[in-house]
Order: C-alpha cells, then sequence, then structure tokens
C-alpha cells in the first residue's frame, strides 16, 4: 500500500484568516491559502485548484498506463480537471469535475484515442475519488 500525505494549517477567521498547505514531497511548503484566494481574486491557492491539480495529473499518468497497454506512447498529454464549487442546500459542494485533454500520440486512430480517454476517465484514481459527477472533452492534437 502507498500512502501520501498533505498538511494544512489554519490560523484565524474564516474570511480574514490564512492558512498554509503543504504536500510530503515538499513540491509545496507552506503555500498560503485562504478565502480570498477561493472565493475572490485573491492571492494563494485554494483546495479546489489543489484537487483539479491532483486530477489532472492523476488523469495524464493514467492515460499514459491506457496508452502503453494498447502499445502507444504518446509524445504530449496535455490535461486540465476544471473543479465546481457550488452552494448547495445552504452550504458548498464539490458538485462536478471537468477533464479537458489534449494529446499528441503517433499513429493512433480517432476512435481508438477516444476509447482510452474514456475508460481513462472512469479508471483515474482521483476520478474514482471524487463523489462527483465527472465530465470531460478530449481532442486527439
Amino acid at each position: 500500500m502507498i500512502k501520501k500525505h498533505g498538511t494544512a494549517n489554519w490560523q484565524g477567521t474564516l474570511k480574514d484568516g490564512i492558512g498554509k498547505v503543504s504536500t510530503q514531497t515538499k513540491a509545496l511548503r507552506d503555500h498560503p491559502y485562504g478565502f480570498k484566494a477561493r472565493f475572490e481574486d485573491g492571492a494563494g491557492t485554494n483546495p479546489e485548484e489543489l484537487v483539479g491539480a491532483a486530477h489532472a495529473a492523476c488523469f495524464a499518468m493514467a492515460m499514459s498506463l491506457n496508452l502503453g497497454e494498447k502499445g502507444y506512447t504518446a509524445d504530449n498529454i496535455d490535461s486540465k480537471s476544471t473543479v465546481h464549487l457550488e452552494e448547495v442546500d445552504g452550504g458548498f459542494a464539490v458538485t462536478k469535475a471537468h477533464i479537458e485533454v489534449t494529446a499528441t500520440i503517433p499513429g493512433i486512430s480517432e476512435d481508438e484515442f477516444m476509447e482510452v480517454a474514456k475508460a481513462t476517465e472512469k479508471g483515474c484514481p482521483i476520478s474514482k475519488l471524487l463523489n462527483a459527477e465527472i465530465t470531460m472533452d478530449a481532442k486527439l492534437a
């Protein structure tokens, strides 16, 4: 079993406080996050964009695996996961994650690409983690 972790610290009130988020590998170390970065256009990061980044990274890696199992190697896979935070029943909930992927894969047909993309959409470990609607746009470059 592989275990990875992230940590967060929060100080102050919701609107005026500030947090720091770190990853086990120190790729992020005490990176600021807060209300303004989450609900306005403030500096720092927020949980939804961190989940989006994790989802996009996982998707690209999973697509590479799925392509390899079919005998293909991508020259490039660009993925983006947009996480939707909405007010629902008086609170907030992540209601959707939408994946966009554009890939350059020598020798693959559009049909094969879409088959791999759909399998990856459902099989990516972070897709499985999210209890939200997962949608996707896929483009073969």
